[in-house]
């Protein structure tokens, strides 16, 4: 039934690691308890009951049928008294009868709920990497997230191997379990893994479709499992690729499974979905030529940083307090970077029960990475089009990048003070580096509405458990 010729396709010895429940895990580990077992949620603020959940154990998913995003005002207890919620189970149907509330209030009161520390969940990280090296080359691993990632063994997998009479699927099982093991001993977190000794994609398939459900937590799809596993694949939105959006459009051509996808006409998928459409139907037949070793590289980068504000912003000052922190802390990243930036873009959202669009604006400068500067066209494009209105979301973003070294100077340029004011600011910048972000502030990082001091203890938007986001 195939009507592609595998013998003519690439091969190679791929695993697709995802460590399970690894924020989670990493907190479990952490307080010397078993991951697999314990009931723990990552709440982004667990001091009130309007946090968000951003990771969960194993046995919390499998208690509260949840998975790791979701609202704590949506569990079926009180996160601060664990009683359980009356409310919640109304509006979610769930059952109220006395044996189920001693079952929730029982989990409830075992229940570990955490805040999150990303600077933790990097360091963790940063050991998997090292394990997974001793296995293979940095070319040879491609993170594809902080918790999961690729790596090809196809060179290393004979060495070690060492029985040569198993099959090359059996060896890449033997190795894969070896890594999987010095994970676990290493760092205390399990992981699963997708392998292949095809391509990336059957790898990342065989850990979402099967070895999640293994005892092992491992599961081996290659070409000749095209037909029997990726075909029976039932839900459009279980295959790599494929979004609620997509498998809308799908369903109204008739395509409602993997299989359908595969027996459709590429033609009929090329003039409803351009090159993407052909690429899933390649996809669904098992074929992907992509190279583990030949890393993605954009063909342009900005610079920017986004925040959701921790409640409505209406005082147009304390709006425009807050673009400016944002503006100076990009600044900072642009000078890093050793950079100047020639695009200046804001974005501003309203909050919900405002009835406007958001602000999304920019504009052309001279290159530049003076803070100054930069704060003083982010205020002026802000004054440009905001006419009121409460405020939930800002962005900042620096376009159009350029060395640092090209430098624009007109008529009405005052070199000594721009000399100056690029001096002061990468001096600041060298206190900050040394002593900590907070070294050096403006005194309206003492106000109520500033984000500076908040935002200075967070990585990549998420706690950092005391590090300085900026350091």
């Amino acid at each position: 039934m195939a009507v592609i010729d595998y013998s003519r396709e690439p091969r190679s010895d791929i695993a697709f690691f995802d460590m399970k429940s690894f924020y989670a895990s990493v907190e479990c580990v952490e307080r010397g308890l078993d991951p697999l077992t314990t009931s723990l949620c990552v709440v982004s603020r667990s001091d009130n009951s309007k946090g968000l959940i951003l990771a969960s154990s194993p046995t919390f998913k499998r208690v509260y049928g949840k998975k790791n995003v979701g609202r704590t005002y949506d569990l079926p207890f009180n996160i601060h008294t664990r009683r359980f919620n009356y409310q919640v189970a109304r509006r979610q149907n769930l059952p109220t009868t006395s044996e189920y509330i001693q079952y929730i209030e029982l989990w409830a009161r075992k229940t570990l709920i955490v805040p999150p520390r990303m600077g933790k969940y990097i360091e963790v990280n940063l050991q998997i990497q090292e394990i997974l090296q001793n296995y293979g080359t940095p070319e040879e691993i491609y993170p594809y997230s902080i918790d999961e990632g690729f790596i090809d063994v196809t060179k290393s997998l004979n060495y070690f191997s060492g029985n040569s009479q198993i099959s090359r699927k059996e060896k890449l099982d033997s190795l894969s379990a070896r890594i999987q093991y010095d994970i676990w001993r290493q760092t205390g977190v399990y992981s699963t893994i997708g392998m292949s000794n095809a391509n990336p994609l059957l790898a990342k398939l065989a850990l979402d479709n099967e070895a999640k459900n293994t005892d092992g937590m491992r599961a081996n799809w290659s070409y000749e499992d095209v037909e029997t596993k990726v075909w029976n694949i039932k839900e459009l939105t279980d295959f790599w690729g494929i979004g609620k959006r997509m498998e809308k459009r799908l369903n109204q051509m008739g395509i409602y499974s993997v299989y359908d996808l595969a027996m459709s006409n590429p033609d009929d998928l090329k003039r409803e979905f351009g090159v993407i459409g052909v690429q899933n139907w390649f996809h669904s037949h098992g074929v992907d030529e992509s190279n583990v070793r030949e890393k993605y590289r954009p063909k342009s980068k900005g610079i920017g940083n986004s925040q959701v504000l921790p409640h409505n912003y209406i005082s147009q000052r304390s709006i425009e307090l807050v673009l400016k922190e944002m503006g100076e802390q990009v600044a900072i990243r642009l000078r890093r970077a050793k950079k100047n930036t020639m695009t200046v873009a804001i974005h501003v959202g309203y909050a919900s029960e405002v009835e406007q669009k958001p602000i999304n604006v920019q504009r052309s400068i001279d290159p530049t990475q003076n803070t100054k500067t930069l704060q003083g066209v982010i205020i002026d494009l802000f004054r440009q089009h905001y006419t009121g209105g409460a405020v939930r979301t800002i962005g900042i973003r620096y376009e159009n990048l350029i060395d640092e070294s090209i430098v624009y100077y007109t008529l009405f340029t005052d070199v000594d003070k721009m000399n100056r004011e690029n001096r002061l600011d990468h001096t600041i910048d060298q206190i900050r580096q040394k002593y900590g972000f907070l070294s050096i502030q403006k005194a309206t990082a003492l106000t109520k509405d500033s984000r500076s001091i908040a935002r200075s203890k967070l990585i990549g938007g998420h706690s950092a458990g005391g590090l300085d986001g900026l350091e």
